[in-house]
C-alpha cells in the first residue's frame, strides 16, 4: 500500500474515527484504525468497538491500494502534530512507514484478519437538517443520567412518528423534550429508538451543524439493535440500549397556576452568580412575587447571596427551590430571548419553555422540567 493524503485531511478525518475509541478495548485490535486505500483516490478510515463504529472517505493520491491496522490513537497525536506538509504512507514489511516533510514514523500493523467485519449501512429512513439535530440532541441530552445505576436512563429516546421526531430524557430529577420536523423517506414512519446520550451528542457534534444529517434507521426496525447516521463522507452506527423507556411524559403538568416570563441572560447570570455561595448540594431559592424574582442562597452560619431582577408574574406569588446546576443548564439550553418558567405548586415540578418576546407565545417544542428542592422554612 502506498498513497499521499494532505496533513489536515488526515487529521481531521483520524480525529473522527478515534473518538470512540476505547482506552481499554476487550481485544487489542479493537484500539486499531484500518486505513483502506483504493486506487480510485479515495482513503476510507474506519474504528469499531463492536457498540459504536465510525467511517470516513477522503480524497488521496494512492500509487498502491491496499489497507493496514494501525494503532488509532497514536496515529491521531502523530497526524495531529505533522507539519503541514503532504503526508506520505507506504508499508515495509510489518511497519508502516509515515513521512510528512523531515518528521519521519514507523508504524508497527496490527492483523488485518483479526479486525471484525464493521456494521453494514443500511438504506437512508430520511434526514434531518444538521443544525437542528444537533441543537436538540444538546438540549436534551443534559437531562439524561450520567451514573450506572439505571442504565436505561443514560439514553435519549427518539421516537418518530411521521414528519414529527421526538427526543426526551431524564435522570429522575429533571426531564428534557424536544419535538422537531424531519424528512422521512416514508411519511407513515413509526419507530423508537433508546441511543447512549453520551454517543448521541458526540456523533451530533462530530458530524457537523451544517448540511443534512441522513437517519438509518433499517437496523433497528429489524431488531438488530443499530442505527446509523451519516454526513457527507462520515458515517457512524451505534447500538441501542435495551429496555422499556419509564413513561414519564406524565411529569408535564396539565394546567398551571403561575407563570413568569424572564430575560434569559439576566436569571442565567443571577443564578450563577448567586449559586457561588450554595453549598454541595443546597438549592437556590427563587421568589417569584409581582415585578420581580429574588433569587437567594445560603442561610443562618453559612455564606449568603441574593439577587433581584425584574420578571412578570402571572398567577399567584410563589417560592421554590432549585439545584443550581440543574437550572443553569436548563436555561443555557433554551436558546430563547426570553425563559417562560410555569408552576402548579411549589412541591411540583416547574417547566422552563422559551419566548422570543416578553409577551409574545411560549415556544413548546422544547421543555425542561425541573423537580424542585425542599428547604427549610
Amino acid at each position: 500500500m502506498k498513497f499521499r493524503v494532505e496533513r489536515d485531511v488526515l487529521s481531521e478525518a483520524v480525529a473522527w474515527v478515534v473518538r470512540g475509541l476505547s482506552s481499554r478495548p476487550p481485544v487489542p485490535v479493537l484500539a486499531g484504525v484500518l486505513l483502506q486505500a483504493d486506487e480510485q483516490g479515495t482513503l476510507t478510515l474506519s474504528a469499531f468497538d463492536y457498540e459504536i463504529s465510525a467511517t470516513v472517505t477522503v480524497e488521496a493520491d494512492v500509487t498502491e491500494s491496499g489497507e493496514v491496522l494501525v494503532l488509532g490513537r497514536l496515529l491521531a497525536d502523530i497526524s495531529r502534530n505533522l507539519p503541514t506538509k503532504p503526508v506520505e504512507f507506504s508499508t515495509d514489511g510489518n511497519k508502516v512507514q509515515l513521512v510528512c516533510g523531515s518528521s519521519r514514523f514507523s508504524l508497527i500493523q496490527m492483523p488485518v484478519g483479526d479486525y471484525p467485519a464493521l456494521p453494514t449501512s443500511s438504506e437512508s429512513s430520511g434526514s434531518v437538517a444538521g443544525d437542528v439535530f444537533t441543537n436538540a440532541v444538546a438540549q436534551v441530552s443534559i437531562a439524561a443520567d450520567r451514573g450506572d445505576t439505571l442504565p436505561i436512563l443514560t439514553g435519549v429516546r427518539v421516537e418518530i412518528d411521521g414528519e414529527k421526531m421526538t427526543l426526551l430524557a431524564t435522570d429522575r430529577y429533571r426531564l428534557a423534550m424536544r419535538e422537531l420536523t424531519w424528512h422521512p423517506q416514508d411519511p407513515s414512519v413509526a419507530h423508537v429508538a433508546l441511543i447512549p446520550a453520551r454517543t448521541l451528542s458526540e456523533t451530533s457534534k462530530a458530524l457537523g451543524a451544517a448540511g443534512s444529517i441522513e437517519v438509518a434507521l433499517g437496523d433497528a426496525a429489524r431488531g438488530e439493535g443499530l442505527i446509523g447516521f451519516e454526513a457527507g463522507s462520515r458515517r457512524a452506527t451505534t447500538r441501542l440500549l435495551d429496555g422499556e423507556y419509564p413513561k414519564v411524559t406524565s411529569i408535564f403538568p396539565n394546567s398551571v397556576d403561575t407563570v413568569s416570563v424572564v430575560d434569559t441572560h439576566t436569571i442565567l447570570e443571577a443564578v450563577r452568580r448567586v449559586a457561588l455561595v450554595a453549598e454541595r448540594n443546597t438549592p437556590v431559592r427563587l421568589r417569584f412575587t409581582d415585578g420581580q424574582v429574588a433569587i437567594e442562597a445560603g442561610t443562618g452560619d453559612d455564606a449568603q447571596g441574593s439577587e433581584a431582577i425584574e420578571a412578570s408574574l402571572t398567577g399567584p406569588e410563589l417560592e421554590i427551590a432549585f439545584n443550581p446546576q440543574f437550572l443553569i443548564e436548563g436555561l443555557s439550553a433554551l436558546g430563547t430571548a426570553f425563559a417562560r418558567i410555569s408552576f402548579t405548586q411549589p412541591s411540583k415540578p416547574a417547566v422552563l419553555s422559551g419566548q422570543s418576546e416578553m409577551d409574545g407565545e411560549s415556544d413548546e417544542s422544547y421543555r425542561y422540567v425541573l423537580m424542585p428542592v425542599r428547604f427549610a422554612g
